[in-house]
């Protein structure tokens, strides 16, 4: 149970982190398109909205490679007292991770 209690205190602290890095490069990217009458949605529901779409996205492809490739995946992986499929898992990862990969590619680039 301590276990499982501390992975899902771990993946809920990526998820923030990630969420709030979205956010920092959402509001870096986005103009100012309230003047002119345009409604405006928060920021932490467009860092969800993006988070969740690149998770799918990204899934898809990973769904599309594996069939491609006729991959045999076990259908399911126990982390801890969850049971997930493993390219669920994948893509979620990637997802979290991208905004920190993006920053670092960001950084080596001005370099």
């Amino acid at each position: 149970m301590p276990g499982g209690l501390i992975f899902g205190l771990i993946l809920f602290l990526l998820v923030v982190f990630s969420v709030r890095e979205r956010i920092r490069l959402r509001l870096y990217r986005e103009k100012d398109w309230g003047v002119i009458g345009e409604g405006k949605v928060s920021p932490l529901s467009q860092a969800l909205a993006n988070l969740v779409g690149v998770a799918g996205g990204i899934y898809l492809s990973l769904v599309v490679l594996v069939s491609f490739l006729e991959v045999q995946l076990p259908p399911c992986l126990q982390i801890g007292p969850v049971s997930v499929e493993p390219l669920a898992v994948v893509s979620f990862s990637l997802a979290l991770l991208q905004p920190f990969a993006l920053r670092v590619f960001w950084a080596w680039r001005k370099i």
